[in-house]
């Protein structure tokens, strides 16, 4: 019985470090729809009404993936030098 559990749990590690091997969790675009119901979810949750609820969804619905957009770094500004 111990030598099948550990057969197991060997083969399932290296199951999950074999490269290449897809995963069942498969990352997949979000659709409008879906997008849609979890920003009004946010909105129930925070239990916004009227233009509140308006400003959300629609800044909610302007989002793009976050995990793809990177903060833009700021312009350095040049030091100017001063003499005297």
């Amino acid at each position: 019985m111990i030598r099948i559990v550990m057969a197991v749990l060997l083969a399932a590690g290296l199951f999950a470090l074999a490269p290449g091997v897809k995963t069942f969790a498969q990352e997949k675009p979000v659709s409008a729809k879906d997008k849609k119901a979890t920003c009004e979810f946010g909105a129930d949750d925070q239990k916004l009404k009227g233009a509140e609820r308006r400003n959300f969804l629609s800044k909610c619905m302007a989002k793009d993936d976050a995990a793809a957009k990177k903060p833009k770094p700021k312009p350095k500004k040049k030091e100017e030098k001063k003499e005297g």
